[in-house]
């Protein structure tokens, strides 16, 4: 008996349309009343009979409420479908639900964070049972069937208006946007996607219902290749709404973009359009309401405008599209004025707005103003032009402007289309049919009518659909077919569009001249009132019912024929087509031909060739014309073609409330579109047969428990099945085996639950009687335990209580025996104590007497003292008094003097001097002069006298040599032997002498570096004491620090990940340009100049300085470890910086030197005649100049000492302005020195100009440093030839000219002494400026520490001293260190550099005994080299190179090197460039590492999906990398090198831009092992984490619906998804052999891990999120059993601190969740604090989505998740859903170096790398 107490059961409600209630008393057939207590738990008596009221409906157990499939429901009724919509819509906020085939979307009113990207990704390449219901589902089931079936696919989405038909398909095709996304630069989808906004735009205005409701209909293709990616869309529209355009109802509006232009009215470019607001004109302002709450026009219309650039619409056509809009507007407010006699009008002259129309479409004024008002009669003799009344001409005004609006909607749907259209050929295709619903007012029209005709059309297709999906279903399974009745409509179809049918007899009516909408109505009561769907209601003539298969719909008659015509007068057409806009003239071009064509374009498709209709021959007369019936009614047949020949999917739309509130669910409207749209016809169709079905392993799963044990050893599971239903279900009608699966008839699942329920609840009541007994037997053991226990401790108290009392009268009689002692004792200690006061006292008196003697002594002598000492310190003072008086007297003194030497009579004096000196120096040259003279004749006389001795004692030279030859050349050899000794002395005595002074230097260096160690070690005690101070002050910063170092390492990471970032998008940009270039076709060539590495690398470059300082900061980092570095990388950065100052300062520095040094070797080469002079000028000069840096030394001295000190601001002052006044003085009697020296060389060169003008004819000596042109010199030096007799003309033996010259010569020797003592001086005038500079910004530095130190107390002035003295040590002790490694360095170089140079001697050497042709390696210069040790180096011909990277790159597998020492091609390419760096080649380099480089991408492209191959070569990389970096010679890369490894470093050349080249290319190479390891583990991770069953028989099964049959899935059979646990850890097991084969570094291993952790944790989470079926107890279960078998894997890998298991954090927190009871506030407050690693929405969905597989678990209840909402709202956190699976770690390669040493690498013979010899 199926209605039974306590059987649960639907009743019909007049509110909630249906209401639960359970019977209270068993029903036995025949009773008239069924006894039911409802919800409130109030009684009902409830009557059944054939005449009342049938056997209510069954509800289905709990465990089936909230399904995803309605068909998965035991019972399908409507209350079941209507309950569970209105539990997952409220309860859960799930707003998509199946149906079947069908998707069931209700509109919640609200933004749902569920249509991002991820949400896309998660969905694709998904089986559509597999997730959530979602629009995406359906969008990619259509995309999988087209791929796979290769047949097109059809999306019909229908509901009523503010359903949500248009953003349901705006989404699904954002889904085929993204995963078709065109294969070119085309942007395709972007150009579907901008299409959007337009027709928007166009088409879609405010109604009652909804604020963007579309009023047309429209049917997208989205066309596809064979890859199926996007290639172009076309589109079709349906019944523009049109008189929308003339009348709006109350609170609706006009579309959309009239009120987008006037909002924009007032920009430049529309002020030609003479707009105002839309509350001016008549045809945006019926419906009282011109905005939309939310909805900003002016920033749509912006959209709109940006979509129609996207599209292609130049702006002159958008400018003529905008024109066209608004002259509809102002065609609206003309006004038409009434004629006296009432049968005609006119229009004022004066008319603006007529006037803006004429002007905005270009057209005339007069004719239009004209036929407005008038009408054209033709008949068959004459023509007549006819006045019309006034409401004929507003309707013909109003025909207009509808005629015009929708040709301008019918020619941007053609752009678009044109826009959309692809030239490439279309595959197949998506359509996305965005239809109207049916729909039913209280008054329905011609559009209502039109709408429900499409809807019957739609509904007929929808059943024939469901219809063959059953019988495949069927038939599939070998089920018996037995026919279903359904509701076939064609009957109402047939009524509409039959023969003399409601739009045949339409059409009749409209050709007749005089029809009236009176006489059609008639017609229609006449021809068919006997047909079953038509009636004629009972109080109107004027109306007309038709019985559609969703409701009865009344039309009212008025206005069809109206509207069915489409009336437009043709002489208001001919004016518009004489438009000089010609946009305007091409609107109305086909007008003859078509009065309102609707937009129908076709597109070619593999499987269906769509063609319209052939255009009918023109007829003078106007029955050519086709009616707007007419048209609909082809234009549907034509769709519903279309429809036929592709795959239909289908979205019904569901509108929860009228008054557009969020998340309100009306019953009785649901129920109204549920019965409209078809979905309960869906499930009554369903429920006729089978609608529920099992597989036999599920259905063995589930229902095991009522199987025998004898059954369960049967080893075939169909066979159990059988066995069972045949035992429980007796009536063989119930259900049927199929090949896979059984299926039932409504109900039977619902009764087999309720036999399983009964037998867990009988296993429950004995399971819980036995414990109860047990608990019962356990409680009356320890109740007899308890009494025996009390007796026991009842018995001891009473004996323990007369112990006490005996004990206590003892313990009495001891108190009252020690009471009486004390008592006694007390009184005599009294007495005693008395007289020994009185003895003190006694005593005391004597002795004060006795010492008051001896204190007046004392005093005396005392007081006497401290007066001797006051007079010594007044006397003292005045000593003191009188040397400061003296001292500022002598000061006063030296002022005044200083005053008058800066007079003007000292400077007379020194002018006086001056003038003597000069006077003394013609005089001078005037006495040189006359000596010179005479010096020259005696030098005649002389020079004669001594040729004549020459001559002499030639000749007897000539004798001596012919006497003596041989003891001549003794002499000479014994006089040189003699002079080379006494040079060798000279240069031992030399030696000595730099030895001893160096030897003194070197002591003087060891006493001052031991100075400094005992300062630093004194130092270090002081810094200890004060870091412990510091500990002690920064304990409470910890926290803080932590975070900020938390913070620099996440921006560390961020940063490393965006610079990786660039490189993927890099990598990816590369990937596509090779592509590009493999593309074109033909022969090409690349420019020989160009570098490969230029071409594929954008880097630039690095200076050798720069990565030095960069890797000693990161040595000094690695030596000082991370906390203690960030302390002192500032100081640090801060000491370079000072360190490259003082570099360039000392070439500075330098550079002067060797200026001064160059000037002073031209001064020594010059005539030595007046060096006295010179040297006594300059000493002078130096003595006075050593005195002013005496007195400059002395001031720096003072200032220091005073500022050392903590005195006060007055005494700096003091000294601040003594330094300006001493500075001040030295500064003048610089400018006095200056002076004389300036007077002292114009004298000078005035002297030698005189001169000069009076022999012109001797040639010009200039002192400049221009360079003399050759052709002058010659010109110059043959003049002074020339004129040779000139100078014996003056005198006959040119004594003179002589003379001159060296007199002219000394004057400029004067001269440049003078020029250069003026430079030093100015040199030194600069550098005491720039001094000074340096003491006022010290002073003021110290200034501010002194004010600092002042404001503080008095401990922390201590501190701030010694740290302040604690610095300065520390920047002294830096700079030494600096200095001692730039001599250790520079050491270093020059020992590198002689090396260098010994080894190339050595190689010239060689070379010079080889021949000049190419060494052959034969195998005698092996045997040679073999005898030497080999020093880890491979030589290569240069013309081999390609051969070498053949081999050890293209065509290398890993296999043939891994018995090898792993990373084998890597060090033999670094010994291969060691050679080419020891032979100085620096193409040979810079060639191998391009070829290597380039040959290695190549490889990669190639095996872009072999994890192997590219495990294998990022290995290779990353340890060619390593090598460059250990053997670069840089100190922070070879702290763990050997000795014999420091000998192997490179000698020549510096290659740090390669290291990051190199460094590049292996992120991109581990980047492209990212993307290979996750392909090969997305397909297991699902699978294997969620689905199989890890414990054998812990999850349940519960029932499926539709979705899960077999026409949803790819295959059959269990199919390739079906993986276990075992196989992902397998093949992470063997991700993690393939790298540790190939010797990739564990930290690079370990972050391979740590990504592919994050991948399974974001796939799972977002599939646990996306899935209702997952998210239960056992399911939780099962995933923290595999999250542990995966966490033990990693322990057996030693992989636990690779950070993976934080990644999978949140999945483990997931599976807890699932886990945990959710019941009270304490479970809601233990989940917050669990869940930290989940979001609040991954929370909250969660919860939502938590189904129990049995009645013995609980719901979350609402209440519950909006407490875990409350607790959770104070997270700040940023709202996410799903989990990013695209986001990639950060790498980062740390350094490790090799311990293999390249001398002892073997190279196998298998390689064939017999080209290469071992150097």
């Amino acid at each position: 008996v199926t209605h039974s107490e306590y059987t649960r059961v639907w009743i019909p409600d007049p509110e909630d349309v249906w209401r639960g209630a359970e019977i209270i008393k068993d029903y036995k057939e025949g009773d008239p009343i069924l006894h039911l207590k409802l919800e409130d738990e109030s009684t009902l008596e409830f009557r059944i009979g054939p005449k009342d009221n049938a056997l209510p409906f069954l509800r289905n157990p709990d465990i089936l409420v909230g399904e995803n499939d309605l068909t998965a429901l035991s019972y399908l009724h409507e209350p079941a479908v209507l309950h569970n919509l209105k539990v997952r819509f409220l309860e859960a906020n799930h707003i998509y639900t199946y149906c079947g085939i069908v998707l069931v979307a209700i509109n919640p009113y609200d933004q749902l964070q569920i249509y991002g990207e991820e949400v896309i990704n998660a969905y694709s390449g998904q089986n559509m049972g597999d997730m959530d219901p979602h629009i995406f589902a359906v969008a990619e089931e259509a995309y999988k069937q087209m791929a796979r079936d290769e047949r097109n696919q059809s999306i019909i989405v229908s509901g009523e208006s503010g359903a949500g038909k248009t953003v349901s398909a705006k989404y699904a095709m954002r889904f085929f946007a993204t995963v078709g996304g065109s294969a070119n630069d085309t942007n395709v989808e972007e150009k579907v996607l901008a299409s959007s906004p337009i027709m928007e735009a166009i088409g879609n205005a405010k109604t009652t219902r909804n604020d963007n409701s579309s009023r047309f209909g429209k049917y997208i293709q989205i066309g596809f290749d064979r890859r199926y990616h996007i290639i172009g869309a076309n589109m079709r529209t349906y019944l523009l709404e049109k008189s929308r355009v003339v009348f709006q109802a109350e609170d609706e509006r006009n579309y959309h973009i009239f009120y987008q232009l006037c909002a924009s009215a007032s920009l430049p470019d529309f002020k030609d359009l003479a707009l105002t607001s839309a509350e001016d004109f008549i045809f945006t302002s019926q419906g009282e309401n011109i905005f939309i709450e939310g909805v900003n026009d002016a920033e749509d219309f912006e959209k709109t405008r940006e979509a129609l650039t996207l599209l292609g619409v130049k702006e002159s056509n958008q400018s003529s599209i905008f024109r066209v809009i608004a002259s509809i507007l102002h065609l609206g407010n003309v006004e038409i004025c009434p004629e006296r006699d009432g049968e005609s009008c006119h229009i004022s002259k004066d008319d603006p707005h007529l006037a803006h129309f004429c002007r905005l479409l270009g057209v005339e004024l007069e004719q239009m103003e004209h036929w407005l008002c008038h009408r054209k009669l033709v008949t068959t003799s004459e023509t007549y032009v006819k006045s019309m009344s006034c409401k004929q001409a507003a309707n013909a005004r109003d025909a207009l402007a509808k005629h015009i609006y929708a040709h301008m909607f019918d020619w941007i749907v053609e752009y678009v289309n044109r826009s959309l259209h692809t030239s490439s050929k279309q595959h197949s295709f998506i359509g996305v049919l965005d239809i109207y619903g049916f729909e039913t007012f209280e008054i329905n029209s011609f559009e209502q009518f039109c709408i429900n005709y499409a809807n019957e059309k739609l509904q007929q297709q929808f059943n024939q659909h469901v219809f063959k999906l059953e019988q495949e279903e069927y038939m599939k399974e070998q089920i018996p077919w037995t026919l279903i009745d359904f509701y076939d409509n064609q009957p109402c179809i047939d009524l509409i569009e039959a023969k003399l049918g409601i739009l045949d007899l339409l059409d009749e009516e409209c050709k007749v001249p005089k029809g009236t909408d009176q006489n059609w109505c008639q017609k229609l009561f006449d021809r068919l009132s006997s047909r079953v769907h038509f009636q004629k209601p009972r109080m109107s003539n004027t109306s007309f019912i038709i019985i559609h298969f969703a409701d009865k719909v009344e039309y009212q008659c008025e206005g069809f024929l109206e509207k069915n015509r489409d009336t437009v007068y043709e002489e208001q057409i001919n004016i518009l087509k004489a438009s000089k806009y010609q946009l305007v003239a091409d609107l109305f071009q086909d007008t003859s031909k078509d009065s309102s064509n609707i937009t129908i374009t076709s597109s070619k498709s593999a499987k269906i060739n769509v063609r319209s209709a052939k255009p009918t021959p023109k007829v003078p007369n106007k029955e050519h014309k086709k009616t707007v019936g007419h048209q609909f009614r082809s234009s549907l047949q034509l769709l519903m073609e279309t429809l036929n020949a592709t795959t239909p999917h289908y979205v019904r739309c569901i509108k929860p409330n009228d008054e557009k509130e969020a998340f309100m669910f009306d019953a009785g409207r649901a129920v109204q579109q549920l019965r409209a749209c078809g979905v309960l016809e869906t499930i009554r169709i369903s429920a006729a047969g089978y609608p529920s079905r099992w597989t036999y392993p599920d259905f063995f799963n589930r229902y095991r428990v009522l199987m025998k044990k004898s059954d369960m050893t049967l080893g075939d599971k169909k066979l159990v099945c059988r066995n069972l239903l045949e035992t429980l279900i007796k009536d063989p009608d119930k259900f049927q085996f199929g090949k896979t699966k059984i299926f039932f008839r409504a109900g039977q699942v619902a009764y087999l639950e309720k036999l399983r329920a009964d037998k867990f609840r009988n296993a429950c009541i004995k399971i819980q009687k036995t414990v109860r007994g047990w608990l019962q037997r356990v409680r009356y053991r320890k109740i007899r335990k308890s009494a025996i226990t009390l007796q026991r401790y009842g018995r001891g108290y009473m004996a323990r209580r007369l112990a006490e009392r005996l004990r206590l009268t003892r313990a009495a009689l001891i108190c009252q025996k020690q009471y009486r002692m004390v008592r006694e004792r007390r009184e005599y200690l009294r007495v005693r104590q008395a007289v020994i006061t009185i003895q003190a006292y006694t005593r005391g008196m004597f002795t004060r007497f006795l010492l008051h003697h001896k204190a007046m002594v004392i005093q005396k002598h005392v007081r006497g003292w401290l007066t001797r000492r006051k007079f010594v310190r007044a006397r003292n003072a005045a000593i003191t008094i009188q040397c400061a008086y003296r001292r500022l007297r002598a000061k006063r003194e030296l002022k005044q003097l200083k005053i008058e030497a800066r007079s003007a009579e000292h400077l007379k004096k020194l002018n006086t001097g001056m003038e003597n000196k000069i006077v003394q120096l013609q005089r001078k040259m005037d006495d040189q002069a006359k000596d010179l003279k005479t010096q020259n004749e005696q030098l005649v006389v002389a020079k004669a006298s001594l040729d004549s001795e020459v001559n002499k004692l030639q000749k007897e030279l000539e004798v001596m040599r012919s006497r003596q030859g041989d003891g001549s050349q003794l002499t000479s050899l014994q006089d040189e032997l003699e002079k080379l000794r006494a040079e060798l002395q000279e240069a031992h005595a030399h030696r000595k002498k730099l030895e001893e002074e160096y030897s003194s230097e070197k002591m003087e260096l060891e006493q001052r570096v031991e100075e400094l160690e005992r300062e630093n070690s004194m130092l270090k005690s002081e810094k200890e004491d004060m870091n412990r101070k510091i500990l002690r002050h920064s304990k409470n910063q910890e926290s803080s620090a932590s975070q900020s170092v938390g913070r620099v390492q996440a921006e560390l990471d961020e940063e490393r990940q965006r610079y990786q970032n660039l490189l993927r998008e890099f990598s990816r940009l590369e990937q596509r340009y090779d592509n590009l270039q493999e593309f074109q076709p033909g022969h090409r060539r690349n420019n020989s100049n160009q570098s490969s590495l230029e071409s594929d690398s954008n880097y630039p470059s690095i200076s050798t300085s720069e990565v030095g300082d960069t890797d000693d900061a990161i040595q000094l980092v690695e030596e000082m470890g991370a906390e203690k570095a960030a302390m002192d990388i500032g100081v640090f950065m801060k000491l370079q910086k000072r360190v490259r100052e003082l570099e360039m300062e000392r070439k500075r520095l330098q550079s002067n030197l060797e200026k001064m040094e160059d000037q002073a070797l031209r001064k020594v080469e010059q005539d030595s005649s007046d060096l006295a002079y010179n040297s006594l000028k300059r000493q002078e000069l130096e003595s006075e100049n050593k005195k002013l840096k005496n007195d400059l030394n002395e001031l720096r001295k003072a200032i220091a000492d005073r500022a050392s000190q903590n005195s006060s601001s007055n005494e700096l002052q003091e000294g601040y302005n003594l330094l300006l006044s001493q500075l001040k003085a030295a500064n003048e009697e610089l400018e006095v020195r200056k002076e004389e020296v300036l007077i002292l060389r114009t004298q000078i060169v005035s002297t030698a100009q005189q001169k000069e003008e009076k022999s012109n004819h001797i040639v010009k000596w200039t002192n400049s440093k221009k360079p003399i042109d050759k052709e002058q010199a010659l010109q110059a030096y043959h003049g002074l030839c020339d004129k040779a007799s000139d100078w014996g003309y003056l005198n006959e033996d040119g004594e003179l000219g002589l003379a001159y010259q060296g007199l002219k010569q000394v004057a400029r020797l004067l001269e440049a002494q003078l020029q250069s003592q003026t430079r030093k001086h100015q040199d030194e005038m600069t550098a005491f400026q720039t001094q000074i500079e340096l003491l006022k910004d010290d002073i003021e530095k110290k200034q501010e520490m002194l004010n600092h130190t002042m404001s503080l107390s008095p401990e922390a002035q201590v501190e701030y001293s010694v740290q302040q003295e604690i610095t300065r040590l520390t920047n002294d002790n830096l700079d030494l260190k600096e200095l001692v490694e730039k001599l250790e360095k520079n050491e270093r170089k020059l020992k590198k550099q002689l090396r260098i140079y010994m080894k190339k001697v050595q190689e010239l050497e060689a070379a010079s005994q080889a021949t000049k042709s190419r060494p052959e390696l034969t195998r005698q210069v092996t045997v040679q080299r073999r005898e030497k040790d080999f020093e880890g180096m491979l030589e290569y011909h240069k013309d081999d190179e390609a051969l070498l990277v053949k081999t050890l790159i293209t065509d290398m597998k890993p296999n043939a090197v891994s018995a090898t020492v792993p990373c084998l091609p890597a060090y033999i390419l670094f010994m291969c460039i060691r050679h080419a760096d020891y032979i100085n080649d620096d193409q040979k380099v810079h060639s191998l590492l391009t070829a290597t480089i380039n040959a290695i991408k190549k490889v990669l492209k190639k095996n872009n999906d072999d994890f192997e191959m590219t495990s294998f070569w990022l290995a290779n990389t990353s340890r060619l990398l390593h090598c460059l970096k250990q053997y670069s010679g840089d100190e922070a890369f070879m702290t763990q090198n050997t000795a014999k490894q420091n000998e192997h470093c490179l000698k020549n050349f510096d290659l740090a831009e390669y290291r990051q080249v190199l460094s590049d290319l292996s992120i991109q190479i581990y980047q492209q092992l990212i993307k290979v390891a996750e392909h090969s583990l997305q397909p297991m991770i699902v699978s294997a984490m969620l689905e199989s069953e890890s414990i054998p028989s812990l999850s349940g099964v519960k029932p499926s619906g539709y979705r899960h049959r077999s026409s949803s899935m790819d295959t059959d059979g269990d199919g390739p998804g079906s993986y276990t646990l075992e196989s992902l850890i397998r093949q992470l097991g063997q991700f993690h052999g393939v790298m540790g084969e190939h010797g990739l570094d564990p930290e690079i291993v370990g972050q391979v891990i740590r990504q592919l952790f994050y991948s399974i944790n974001a796939i799972t989470l977002n599939n646990l999120l996306l899935r209702k079926d997952v998210c239960s107890w056992s399911t939780g279960m099962q995933l923290r059993y595999n999250i542990s078998q995966m966490e033990e894997w990693l322990r057996g890998k030693n992989l636990q601190q690779s950070g993976a298991v934080t990644n999978i954090e949140p999945l483990i927190q997931a599976a807890q969740l699932l886990q945990v009871k959710k019941k009270t506030s304490q479970d809601a407050e233990a989940i917050c604090s669990l869940c930290s690693a989940l979001t609040v929405q991954q929370i909250v969905k969660i919860l939502n989505l938590y189904t129990p597989l049995n009645e013995f678990e609980e719901r979350v209840t609402v209440s519950f998740i909006r407490n875990i909402q409350n607790h959770l709202q104070d997270r700040n956190e940023v709202p996410i859903l799903l989990v990013d699976t695209k986001h990639t770690f950060p790498v980062l390669f740390p350094y490790t170096p090799s311990a293999l040493s390249l001398e002892t690498l073997h190279i196998p013979a298998n390689l064939s790398l017999d080209f290469i010899t071992r150097v």
